[in-house]
């Protein structure tokens, strides 16, 4: 579904959007389709895998891009990159990481691994959820 409309966390069962907003991160619920506009909130999208797939059960290891990771990390400096779900940092970073702060760090930057949002991680619950994307919301103010 994100790969046809060409935006992330596009399915309309994806919590991603709500639980940003949610959150603190964002000033209003924002669409997939408004993606780029989260910039003007300072914060950025991109994947960990460079292939859609329905789940994350079906990417590979060769998916995962970290160099492209380690040169944002380099090259715009965020205080925090987020990944969501921990098949991401483990497919990334070849760990595997509980949620929230991590140890590795990429220059100046940290990690944090937040809890998929997708449909298929319906098993943990919304409040669940949204408490460690509000702590990611309060290490980064």
């Amino acid at each position: 579904m994100s790969a046809a409309a060409h935006a992330h966390f596009a399915n309309p069962r994806n919590d991603f959007w709500r639980l940003l907003h949610a959150a603190g991160f964002t000033s209003r619920l924002y669409e997939p389709a408004d993606q780029f506009e989260l910039l003007h909130e300072g914060i950025g999208l991109t994947n960990a895998a460079a292939r859609t797939t329905p789940g994350s059960g079906d990417l590979r290891k060769g998916d995962f891009d970290r160099a492209h990771i380690e040169r944002i990390a380099s090259d715009f400096g965020p205080r925090w990159i987020a990944l969501v779900g921990k098949e991401a940092y483990r497919g990334t970073f070849g760990e595997r990481p509980e949620l929230g702060v991590q140890e590795r760090t990429l220059a100046d930057t940290r990690l944090f691994v937040l809890p998929s949002t997708s449909p298929a991680n319906a098993a943990v619950p919304w409040d669940e959820r949204l408490r460690w994307f509000r702590q990611l919301a309060g290490l980064a103010v």
